[in-house]
């Protein structure tokens, strides 16, 4: 009997945490900026948990029967909360408001749940016994729920299905309890029944949740979705709308396939072909190969070596039937090396030097980003650039980021970088901007052939600015204060506005 007891605690602890993580990973994914979310989420909750554990002391009689119905409502609540979320987020313009009135409701009632166990059970155990063993459960049940939430629970179910699966396991308890407290329930059939109907609507749910999924993701995404997932470190959607493939990662749009090769053909061209005795190339981020493919037009270039945190990214790339051949299946060239890991810890653990470098990271929209965009960044970039070589840095749009731009320009010119900034059209994009950093450039006199978009005598004309994109005064980006960030933020907003 203990055991069973103290197993449910265990249980109870995952549920709560797990229901608290899936708040914080949506609220991230779909609005951004990870450390604001994540700490106003975890705030919230554990405000709520605290109005769970007041409101506990007003629950006096049938504690058993008010448990298991308590556990039913968690179970319901947590189980569909990512559903709720995602749907509010497709098809309301309040998903901040749901977002938080989830939190709290989640919160409160797991914040009954332990102050009612500990009452049920403190006429079998000593107080500091109940205390010790209740609490050294609790905390082990967080952290295994802290160790699988990231390396099983998103990559293998997904956010909506793992939020389903914790609810059974609260409604589950809920049964389980029937029979470890069934002297103390007068009408332990009722509630059995109970527990069953709601284990068949989460069942439910649970079989229904692709097409929760899907049709969240079809009103969020104007072309029909043809992949989605949810990995350890990013959620990864394509669509498709006739020739058109898009990619988008936390639903940020990354790229076009119809106009694609406008932004990589400028992105890599300018720079690495004013050097023509560059060997080695490296490339960081760009997990869809496509600045790969533009670095495989040079045939001087012996290798090739890209840094990409996520290996699903680079997997899909290199196996998809409709996605290998946009980057005419670079992956696959002998000179490609992949290698997944964190591109800041990967360069402060190797040495060597690379003729040019391609920085091809998504925009700083959270501080997990934005540390790559940062003196501290730049100067160990620095070390790895050959003699003579170049770095090309992907800097978002001067034109709808300005001051964000100039920030990420700046930032490079502390480092110890001279810069060449840059600009280009993409349609799907508006107005990009790019910026090359090294010792010396000159514009090429010629450019590799079966180009689209790039001419030899355009280069000189996109290190032009316009009066609208002119430099403003930014400050730097530094690893312990991340402005880029709150620039971002700021530029994108008065978009929207």
């Amino acid at each position: 009997m203990p055991v069973a007891l103290f197993l449910s605690v265990l249980l109870i602890a995952s549920c709560g945490l797990i229901y608290e993580l899936i708040a914080g990973t949506l609220a991230s994914y779909l609005l951004g900026d990870s450390v604001l979310e994540f700490s106003t989420v975890i705030g919230t909750y554990l405000f709520a948990m605290g109005i769970g554990s007041w409101m506990s002391r007003f629950l006096r009689k049938s504690l058993v029967a008010r448990f298991i119905t308590i556990e039913l409502m968690v179970g319901l609540v947590g189980g569909f909360s990512s559903s709720v979320l995602f749907l509010a987020f497709a098809y309301t313009r309040s998903f901040s408001l749901a977002l938080y009135l989830v939190v709290l409701a989640v919160g409160v009632l797991v914040g009954l749940e332990i102050p009612l166990l500990m009452r049920i059970l403190k006429d079998r155990f000593e107080l500091r016994d109940l205390v010790s063993h209740v609490l050294t459960f609790d905390y082990l049940g967080a952290l295994a729920a802290s160790i699988a939430f990231p390396l099983w629970l998103v990559p293998k179910l997904g956010l909506v299905r793992a939020a389903i699966l914790f609810g059974i396991v609260n409604a589950g308890v809920a049964l389980w309890s029937t029979f470890l407290f069934k002297d103390h329930l007068p009408l332990k059939n009722g509630l059995r029944l109970l527990c069953i109907a709601v284990l068949l609507v989460l069942g439910g749910g649970m079989i229904a949740s692709d097409w929760i999924s899907s049709t969240a993701d079809n009103q969020l995404f104007a072309d029909e979705v043809i992949f989605e997932r949810n990995t350890r470190y990013q959620r990864i959607v394509i669509t498709r709308w006739k020739d058109d493939l898009r990619l988008f990662l936390n639903s940020h749009l990354q790229f076009s396939s119809r106009d694609e090769y406008r932004y990589h053909e400028a992105l890599v061209h300018p720079g690495l072909s004013s050097l023509p005795n560059a060997r080695r190339a490296l490339v960081l981020g760009g997990g869809d190969g496509l600045a790969v493919r533009e670095l495989l037009k040079y045939p001087s270039l012996e290798s090739i070596t890209l840094i990409d945190l996520d290996p699903e990214m680079t997997r899909l790339f290199t196996i998809h039937p409709a996605l290998a051949p946009l980057n005419e299946h670079s992956f696959s060239n002998p000179r490609v090396k992949i290698v997944n890991d964190d591109a800041f810890v990967w360069l402060d653990r190797n040495e060597g030097s690379w003729d040019f470098i391609v920085v091809d990271f998504p925009d700083p929209t959270s501080f997990a980003l934005g540390k790559l965009y940062t003196t501290a960044f730049y100067r160990l970039l620095k070390k790895h650039v050959s003699a003579g070589g170049l770095v090309v840095v992907q800097s978002t749009s001067p034109l709808f980021a300005r001051q964000s731009y100039w920030c990420i320009v700046e930032t490079l010119k502390q480092a110890g970088f001279r810069t060449w900034p840059y600009h280009i059209y993409v349609p799907s994009f508006g107005e990009w901007g790019f910026t090359l950093a090294g010792d010396n450039w000159e514009p090429p006199t010629s450019l590799p052939r079966g180009l689209k978009f790039l001419k030899v005598d355009q280069v000189a004309e996109l290190f032009h600015f316009p009066q609208d994109m002119q430099p403003v005064e930014a400050e730097v980006n530094r690893l312990n204060d991340q402005i880029l960030v709150r620039y971002y933020e700021h530029d994108w907003k008065d978009i929207a506005r």
